[in-house]
């Protein structure tokens, strides 16, 4: 098998649909074998319906399609000990750990006062402790192997301040200090570890997002604050997977600790 990422192994959470289903396809399409992970549950507190069994079936037959190994559990990013069995579990039939894109995901739109405990908590379970709950698990292999790459994924609004957002904002922000420090601690072990930063991305999660417009309209003046200064609304999964896969590959061998924007200039406003 040729490809930029031949023989190697990539771990992806939230890898049933949207841009864990791409990245795992696009990694695939260069050599990478996958491990796949996704919790396929709904959350009381988010009015999106996610993605399910039958979606991380889909992704299986997509990588397969393409003649390489996959191994795909269900497992909540929020439940360390499920997250270590999957890894673990996908080392032992594939051989090893060479790639971690923290990739799993929730969000709802609301302004602050509407804000409960349970939706911050949830929120902050998946993005921001389900992010340090990937990485515990995989980073060991990792160091077995000899080196890696982690690829996490935040927002542009892990950069700006974009309102009606705030428990995914706080996570997607943290994720950044994540990388951040990870980047320094794990550098001895030819770790590299950066964060990816779309602007709003054609998948379910977003679609499904409902209210934002009546906000906006209670309070033009922030709506800027979410355009693009190239003249499109929404990039593609496969935009933000090209991009995983350069942070994967040896081309980005020297890059680490890297805020990665592929946002068509949104956070250049």
């Amino acid at each position: 098998m040729t490809g930029k990422l031949a023989g190697k192994v990539a771990f992806i959470t939230g890898a049933a649909r949207g841009q864990g289903r791409s990245h795992a396809v696009r990694l695939a399409e260069e050599g990478a074998d996958i491990i796949a992970i996704d919790a396929c549950v709904d959350y009381a507190t988010v009015t999106t319906e996610m993605a399910s069994e039958e979606d991380l079936a889909q992704t299986v037959k997509e990588v397969e399609a393409l003649d390489r190994r996959i191994v795909s559990r269900v497992a909540d990013v929020r439940d360390p000990a499920a997250l270590t069995a999957a890894v673990n579990e996908g080392v032992a039939e594939l051989g090893r750990l060479d790639i971690v894109c923290a990739n799993a995901g929730i969000c709802t739109v609301q302004t602050w006062d509407q804000v409960t405990p349970e939706l911050w908590q949830d929120t902050l379970d998946v993005n921001l402790t389900g992010v340090w709950n990937t990485v515990v698990a995989a980073i060991p292999h990792l160091i077995t192997a000899g080196s890696g790459s982690v690829i996490i994924t935040s927002s542009t609004g892990g950069i700006k301040g974009q309102p009606f957002l705030t428990p995914y904002i706080a996570a997607k922000h943290g994720v950044v200090g994540i990388m951040k420090s990870l980047a320094n601690e794990l550098a001895q072990q030819n770790i590299r570890v950066n964060t990816v930063h779309p602007t709003g991305v054609n998948t379910p999660l977003l679609s499904g997002l409902g209210g934002m417009d009546e906000l906006i309209g209670l309070d033009p003046t922030t709506a800027g604050i979410f355009v693009n200064t190239l003249p499109i609304e929404l990039v593609e999964p496969r935009d933000i997977s090209n991009a995983v896969l350069f942070l994967a590959s040896d081309e980005a061998r020297y890059v680490t600790g890297l805020q990665m924007t592929v946002d068509a200039g949104c956070t250049n406003r």
